[in-house]
């Protein structure tokens, strides 16, 4: 699977979360109603100092490996973090390199595809924040932090 590398430097997600695991097939669960939480109560417009309506779909706190818990924040980028509304969580970003994979086909199963390659892949994760950003224009693309 193709890839670009970026660079890219630190900023900050504000959204909703949820803990979850890949075991079993718990995260496709609770990273599915993370989604319906997110449209159903249109977070997205309720994020204060928003950058830009694209909306990230962010790992992070990895307790180990792909296979360990992590959390999952559904939000967008942030200039600023003060006046969050109840419930809505941030999450700075630490600069980093990233494998940057656009995923090929059908939505969503594109991106599950990438991820089941990724997972598959000996690549050298950094295991900072992984994401999928979903962009205005209707793509998506997937970053990886890796260590190069």
């Amino acid at each position: 699977m193709q890839y670009t590398i970026a660079q890219l430097s630190p900023f900050t997600i504000a959204g909703i979360a949820v803990r979850t695991t890949n075991a079993d097939g718990q995260a496709q669960k609770d990273i599915g109603m993370l989604w319906q939480t997110f449209m159903q109560k249109q977070v997205l417009q309720s994020i204060p100092n928003r950058v830009s309506d694209e909306v990230y779909s962010l790992y992070t706190g990895y307790e180990g490996d792909f296979k360990a818990p992590y959390t999952t924040i559904i939000g967008c980028k942030v200039s600023a973090t003060d006046g969050l509304p109840d419930g809505l969580i941030y999450k700075a970003v630490p600069a980093n390199n990233y494998q940057v994979y656009k995923p090929v086909g059908e939505l969503p199963g594109s991106i599950m595809q990438t991820w089941v390659y990724i997972w598959q892949s000996n690549i050298h994760r950094a295991y900072t924040a992984d994401f999928d950003l979903y962009k205005t224009d209707g793509s998506v693309e997937t970053y990886l932090s890796v260590i190069e």
